[in-house]
C-alpha cells in the first residue's frame, strides 16, 4: 500500500487550528493527501503554529466544495463516527481499519473522511461511506477532537504500511496483473449508478418518491458492502437501462 494513495478529508471543519494539528499527525505517520471540504479560513497564524512543520499539507491541500468532488477519484471511502445512526451501517475498529489497506487492489485510492467538530458526518455524507470506523472511547465522553481523531486513524495507517513493507522484505511478492474491468469501481462510477438506479425505480414504480423508505440507503449500504468492480457496475447499469427501456414499452403499450 502507497500511502501517497491514502487522502484524509476533513469536512467542514470550523477551527483552523484544528486544521493545522490534523496535518501534523498526519505528516508525522507519512501521509501527506489532506482534503478539506467547505473548510474555515485556515491559513492562519494558529493553523499554522499548530502545523509545525507540515506547512507543506496546508499549502497543497485540495479545497473542495462537497464531499463528492472531495472523494470522485476514490474507489473506497471510509468514514468515522463518534456514534451510531438510525439505519445501521458496516462499522469496523482501527485496528480492523487496517486490514482494508492491506486487501486493497494495487493502486487503488482511499479515502478517510472526518466530520464536524460538532455533529460529525451527516447521514447523506455517511452513504457515501462503504464502511465506518468507529474509535472506542469511553460511553459517557466519545467525541474526540478532530485532531486527536486523525492522529489515532493516521497511526493505525503508519502500522499497516510498516507491516506490509516488512511482508515484501520478507517474501518475493509477485504482482498480479489486473485487468481494466477487475479494477474497483471509483467513488465518481459508484454515484453514476446510484443515480441511474433511482431514475430506474421511479421510472419503473419500484420507488414512491412520496415515501421512500429508506430505500436509497438500504440499496448504498448493499453495493458498498459488495465492493464492486469496473465491469460489475457495468453489468448492473446495463441490467437499469433494460428494465427503463421494458418500462416504456409496457407504458407505451408497444
Amino acid at each position: 500500500m502507497d500511502s501517497d494513495n491514502i487522502k484524509f478529508v476533513l469536512v467542514e471543519t470550523s477551527n483552523g487550528g484544528n486544521i493545522g494539528a490534523a496535518a501534523r499527525a498526519m505528516k508525522t505517520m507519512g501521509l501527506s493527501q489532506l482534503a478539506l471540504v467547505s473548510p474555515c479560513e485556515f491559513r492562519t497564524y494558529e493553523c499554522y503554529s499548530r502545523a509545525a512543520g507540515a506547512l507543506d499539507l496546508l499549502d497543497n491541500a485540495l479545497v473542495c466544495q462537497t464531499l463528492e468532488e472531495a472523494v470522485a477519484d476514490c474507489t473506497q471511502v471510509i468514514g468515522t463516527s463518534a456514534r451510531l445512526r438510525s439505519l445501521s451501517w458496516p462499522q469496523i475498529e482501527p485496528h480492523d481499519f487496517t486490514e482494508l489497506f492491506g486487501n486493497a487492489a494495487e493502486g487503488a485510492k482511499i479515502a478517510v473522511v472526518f466530520g464536524r467538530e460538532r455533529s460529525g458526518l451527516s447521514n447523506t455524507e455517511l452513504g457515501l461511506c462503504s464502511q465506518l470506523v468507529v474509535i472506542p472511547s469511553v460511553s459517557d465522553f466519545s467525541s474526540l477532537n478532530v485532531s486527536a481523531a486523525v492522529q489515532v486513524l493516521a497511526y493505525e495507517v503508519r502500522r499497516a504500511v510498516l507491516a506490509l513493507a516488512s511482508d515484501s522484505d520478507d517474501r518475493k511478492v509477485v504482482k498480479k496483473t489486473v485487468k481494466p474491468g477487475d479494477r474497483p469501481a471509483s467513488h465518481e462510477d459508484l454515484e453514476r449508478m446510484y443515480s441511474h438506479l433511482e431514475s430506474t425505480m421511479l421510472d419503473t414504480g419500484y420507488l414512491n418518491p412520496e415515501n421512500p423508505r429508506m430505500m436509497m440507503p438500504r440499496f448504498r449500504r448493499l453495493f458498498n458492502r459488495a465492493s464492486l468492480n469496473q465491469s460489475e457496475v457495468q453489468l448492473l447499469r446495463g441490467l437499469f437501462a433494460s428494465l427503463e427501456k421494458m418500462s416504456r414499452r409496457i407504458k407505451s403499450g408497444s
